[in-house]
């Protein structure tokens, strides 16, 4: 799967979740190439998501709802995922 695959699922799983009003999705791989840990085809993935209901949630908690959403990307595409939420 190439990043704007992965973009366009992530997106898609994310917007279904009518909490969130919006969502950016930065690739940040190219800051990992040279890492030791890098795995080849999987990516580091910032999400920036706008949803004022897991803005207002425990970070532990928030993080959990998009873990949970995006379990199965995060065992076979994505290696880090940093989430912030505006």
């Amino acid at each position: 799967m190439d990043i704007n695959q992965l973009s366009k699922k992530i997106e898609n799983k994310l917007l279904k979740d009518s909490s969130i009003k919006d969502l950016r999705i930065i690739d940040n791989t190219y800051k990992h190439l040279k890492h030791n840990s890098h795995q080849k085809g999987k990516f580091h993935i910032k999400l920036e998501i706008n949803s004022d209901i897991l803005k207002k949630m425990k970070r532990i908690q928030s993080n959990k709802v998009i873990y949970k959403i995006l379990s199965e990307e995060l065992k076979t595409d994505i290696h880090s995922l940093q989430i912030s939420f505006i």
